[in-house]
C-alpha cells in the first residue's frame, strides 16, 4: 500500500511538475508575445518621433524661409513708402512751381496786354501828331 501510495504521490508530483512546466511555457510564450508587441510599439513610436522631428524640421525651415521673405517684403515696403513720400514731396514742389509759373504767365500776359494797349495808344497819338503836322 505504501508503494502504491508513494506511486500516487510520484504521479501527483509528476503531474504537478508537468502542470508547472506548462504554466511556465505559457508564461514564457505570453512574455515573448508581450515583449514582441512592446518592441513593435517602440519601433512605431520611434518612427512616429522621427516623422514628427522631420515635420518639425521642415516646418522650422519653412518658418525661417517665410520670415526671410517677410523681412524682404518689409524692407521693400519701407523702400516703396520712402519713395512714395519723396514723390509726394516732389509733386507738391512741382505743383508749387507750376502755380508760380502760372502766376508769372498771368502777370506777363497782363503786362503784354498793357504794353499792347500802350503801343496802340502811342500809335494813335503818333498818327494824330503826324496828321496835325501834315
Amino acid at each position: 500500500m505504501l508503494l502504491h501510495g508513494g506511486s500516487r504521490y510520484l504521479v501527483l508530483i509528476t503531474v504537478s511538475l508537468g502542470f508547472i512546466c506548462v504554466l511556465l511555457l505559457v508564461f514564457i510564450i505570453l512574455q515573448h508575445i508581450t515583449i514582441t508587441a512592446e518592441r513593435d510599439l517602440i519601433k512605431s513610436y520611434k518612427n512616429t518621433v522621427e516623422e514628427f522631428n522631420q515635420t518639425t524640421n521642415s516646418l522650422q525651415d519653412n518658418y525661417t524661409d517665410l520670415m526671410t521673405k517677410k523681412h524682404k517684403l518689409q524692407n521693400s515696403l519701407n523702400s516703396l513708402s520712402q519713395k512714395k513720400l519723396e514723390l509726394e514731396i516732389r509733386v507738391k514742389d512741382l505743383t508749387a512751381e507750376k502755380d508760380q509759373l502760372q502766376r508769372s504767365s498771368d502777370s506777363l500776359s497782363q503786362k503784354k496786354l498793357e504794353l499792347e494797349t500802350r503801343v496802340i495808344s502811342l500809335s494813335e497819338e503818333l498818327k494824330k501828331e503826324q496828321s496835325k503836322r501834315g
